[in-house]
């Protein structure tokens, strides 16, 4: 049983992309839904409406495919810190993803930043995923 609800969105959105359906339905929590309007913002996924389902929340996140084929525009999405192994980080220390193709996703004292908000604002925390 996954009862930890951070790496059940990077894993349903992973799994959605590699069956190249169009939209997933993921468990509401707050960092779930900032994952999601991160992911957005950074043109990863369409976007996310909330829908309500027997008095429960769930954001249903529409994916985004290249070209005729429907090639994925997100090639990975990895959970990197774990319940068992927590990864933090400074913000100089934090990493680029593919020379800053990809994202990488931090919770901090300040809400959930990218890797690159975290080095401008010189603020580290635990790396979350990444994201290319």
């Amino acid at each position: 049983m996954n009862n930890d609800a951070i790496s059940t969105a990077p894993a349903a959105i992973g799994n959605a992309n590699t069956r190249r359906k169009g939209m997933i339905r993921i468990p509401a929590t707050k960092m779930t839904a900032c994952i999601v309007q991160i992911s957005a913002e950074e043109g990863f996924v369409e976007g996310a409406v909330r829908h309500k389902d027997n008095g429960k929340e769930f954001p249903d996140v529409s994916l985004k495919y290249l070209g005729k084929k429907k090639d994925p525009y997100i090639a990975a999405i990895r959970r990197i810190s774990k319940p068992g192994l927590r990864v933090y980080s400074d913000h100089r220390e934090i990493p680029k993803i593919l020379g800053g193709m990809g994202i990488a996703i931090s919770p901090t004292s300040q809400g959930l930043v990218t890797d690159r908000e975290a080095r401008h604002k010189k603020i580290g925390g635990e790396i979350s995923c990444h994201i290319w």
